[in-house]
């Protein structure tokens, strides 16, 4: 068993899965979870029956609910919790770890108090700690089936990034390492308002043709308002941006496309909530990316109509008439 002690926050279908794969390459992980009496069932039938279904859960894998013991004395503490309850955790855990930890966020999303990308969040409330985020095409369940797939890892420290890089890396989890951090957290976050957009298109039963043009004119305001933030443009190219983007986009298991079908099929956006276990992380962050696009006057027509289908009652239909018929313009 490895000695690199590891804690995973979050024990949703993401947290859930890198704590199996983590503990499938000998390490010992503690994983987390805010429900006392879940932790307890998850713990005894090795099973996480609300978010990762039929996949068994090792037994190197240690279930815990109390938050300060969780993070006590790690190395590496892998931050897998919906964005608008990250602050609500880091504020509980301030001068609770070893300060040789690293902090690894794994979740794609925007504040939408302070439009603060997750990073931005770690730094304000645990001040300047070790810090990376991985992201990139991870639907939970094809990870923890052991289908292959590619991640990026960003840190500004090209220690950090590698440290990482080697943490993760198997022969069916390839990780990439970066150094934009902006780019690769934007990348991840963004993909999941178009992905909605998406999802609206095949509830409105719309083609391939349609899906297209979201996804291409979609990674183009990506682009555009991440360069704005400080991003650059070539990551957004890449397997975080568009990789991460085609496969959200695309996957019958993405919750941030499905949102968007049942929207296409007229059903109301809280009804649609009522039904869902997991976090759909693209409708708070349509709210945020609105609010940065308009903040640094950046064009995003997409991003703009998912806005006014969660947040403003606006048809379907209406948007997409709204979005054929703008002023005429170069690609």
């Amino acid at each position: 068993m490895n000695k690199l002690r590891i804690s995973i926050l979050g024990d949703g279908g993401w947290g859930t899965t890198l704590a199996k794969l983590l503990a499938d390459k000998g390490y010992s992980v503690t994983l987390w979870g805010a429900f006392e009496d879940y932790v307890k069932i998850v713990a005894k039938t090795r099973l996480n029956t609300k978010f990762l279904p039929g996949i068994k859960i090792p037994q190197a894998v240690s279930l815990e609910s109390n938050l300060l013991v969780a993070v006590k004395n790690k190395d590496i503490i892998v931050l897998a919790i919906p964005s608008q309850y990250t602050r609500m955790v880091l504020k509980r855990i301030k001068g609770k770890f070893a300060q040789k930890t690293i902090f690894l966020s794994v979740t794609k999303g925007i504040e939408i108090a302070s439009s603060q990308r997750i990073s931005q969040i770690i730094r304000q409330e645990l001040g300047a700690v070790k810090l990376a985020v991985l992201s990139g095409p991870t639907i939970a369940r094809e990870v923890a089936c052991g289908v292959p797939t590619t991640a990026v890892v960003a840190a500004s420290s090209k220690d950090i990034r590698c440290k990482i890089q080697t943490l993760f890396n198997t022969e069916r989890f390839r990780v990439y390492t970066n150094s934009d951090v902006i780019g690769v957290e934007l990348g991840g976050s963004l993909k999941n308002v178009i992905a909605i957009a998406c999802g609206v298109a095949d509830g409105l039963g719309f083609g391939t043709n349609t899906k297209a043009a979201i996804l291409a004119r979609g990674l183009a305001e990506i682009s555009r308002l991440g360069v704005a933030l400080g991003a650059k443009a070539e990551t957004f190219k890449g397997i975080s941006g568009l990789g991460d983007l085609v496969t959200t986009c695309i996957s019958p298991q993405s919750r941030n496309r499905c949102l968007g079908e049942e929207i296409g099929k007229g059903v109301n956006v809280k009804k649609i909530f009522k039904t869902m276990q997991m976090v759909a992380e693209g409708y708070p962050t349509a709210k945020s990316a609105y609010a940065l696009s308009v903040k640094h006057k950046v064009d995003m027509p997409i991003t703009k109509e998912v806005y006014h289908l969660l947040y403003k009652n606006k048809s379907p239909q209406a948007a997409v008439k709204d979005l054929m018929t703008r002023k005429s313009k170069e690609e």
